[in-house]
């Protein structure tokens, strides 16, 4: 196949909302930064450090043959799976807030979870090229992809991180159904997920408790409910035009996580309603143009992969702010090329790079517009 230029309005698009992300951090972090390590921009110094990496690796990737990845796609995958295991390793795995998520290797901390995002993608879009029509079959299809999903999701529900397996297990379905899955096994499959979340929020009864708060999240103004409702009172203080930049008074230690996971939040009461839909508008463009490149992929593999990767980032951008908005029940899930989080935003870039790379053997010289 001849290659063309990748898709250069995606990757600048991508660019831009990354060091926006990087100017909210600054100052959605500005007094938690402070007051733990005596500096303003303890976070964003280290958020613009894994973007020089996250770049590195975006150039890098988008440089490789997507079909490289497809060589060594269950190597890949089973190297992560060991690295969930290994969270739960003394010396090696890190604990924090109960929840064992990180890995630890000196000064370098990161989440297996993050990687495993990308890596299950590219093995399941080459499991799924090598079924063929055989996904349509139960026992070929269905119940294999049952059980990779059940082992998959016992590992990360084990650290545990609902919000994570929320996005895989979306992202998986989606890709499973594009590739040409039976209507009436995704039934299937959707309905053991129901039994699936219930038996969960038995397991572990803060579960139950985020759910009745997500129904009535006044009830306890300072219990489960605080961080919601902290959330849409920042929302609401925002008003059409916002604070103004560095005006919020949520990030005062009000609202938890206002630099990661509820920075939606902050961006919604600093620059208001108008421009907090133009980033919604940034995300829906993302999507547009991610899912051309799905459209238009040379082969089976590429179609699967690029998808997985548009979706993965969609689902979890729609994820992150409906939970701020009290449209899902609140869950840990960061907001794509925004949120604080290095694991996140380097794995991420790195599939950019793959989905860029993809958009260079386009099947209509369209993609290069």
């Amino acid at each position: 196949m001849k290659a063309n230029r990748p898709d250069y309005i995606l990757a600048l698009t991508i660019f831009l909302l990354c060091l926006f992300g990087i100017v909210m951090i600054s100052s959605a972090s500005i007094v938690t930064s402070q007051e733990r390590f005596g500096s303003n921009y303890y976070y964003a110094s280290h958020q613009l450090i894994s973007l020089v990496i996250g770049l590195i690796l975006m150039v890098i990737t988008s440089f490789i043959d997507y079909r490289f990845w497809k060589k060594i796609s269950l190597t890949m995958f089973l190297a992560t799976l060991v690295l969930l295991i290994a969270v739960f390793i003394p010396g090696i795995g890190q604990a924090f807030g109960g929840a064992h998520r990180w890995i630890g290797l000196g000064p370098i901390l990161f989440q297996p979870s993050e990687i495993v995002k990308l890596t299950f993608i590219i093995y399941l879009a080459s499991w799924l090229e090598r079924k063929g029509e055989g996904i349509r079959d139960f026992s070929v299809g269905f119940l294999p992809f049952i059980v990779l999903m059940t082992v998959l999701g016992f590992l990360i529900m084990s650290q545990p991180d609902l919000g994570t397996l929320s996005v895989i297990i979306g992202t998986a379905v989606i890709v499973f159904f594009l590739a040409g899955a039976r209507s009436y096994h995704l039934l299937l499959g959707g309905m053991s997920v129901l039994v699936l979340l219930g038996i969960l929020i038995k397991a572990a009864p803060y579960r139950l408790q985020r759910f009745l708060v997500f129904l009535n999240p006044k009830e306890q103004t300072l219990g489960a409910a605080y961080h919601i409702n902290q959330a849409l009172i920042a929302v609401g203080s925002g008003g059409l035009w916002g604070l103004g930049f560095g005006g919020s008074k949520q990030k005062y230690l009000y609202l938890p996580q206002a630099y990661s996971d509820s920075i939606f939040a902050i961006i919604a009461e600093e620059l208001g309603f108008v421009r907090s839909l133009l980033v919604l508008a940034v995300f829906i463009f993302l999507a547009v143009r991610g899912y051309r490149i799905v459209k238009f992929a040379p082969d089976v593999f590429s179609r699967l992969l690029a998808a997985g990767i548009v979706t993965w980032i969609i689902l979890q951008t729609f994820i992150n702010i409906a939970a701020m908005l009290n449209l899902v029940p609140l869950t840990g899930v960061p907001l794509p090329f925004v949120s604080f989080g290095g694991s996140s935003l380097i794995v991420t870039l790195a599939a950019v790079g793959i989905l860029l790379n993809i958009s260079k053997y386009a099947r209509t010289e369209k993609m290069s517009i």
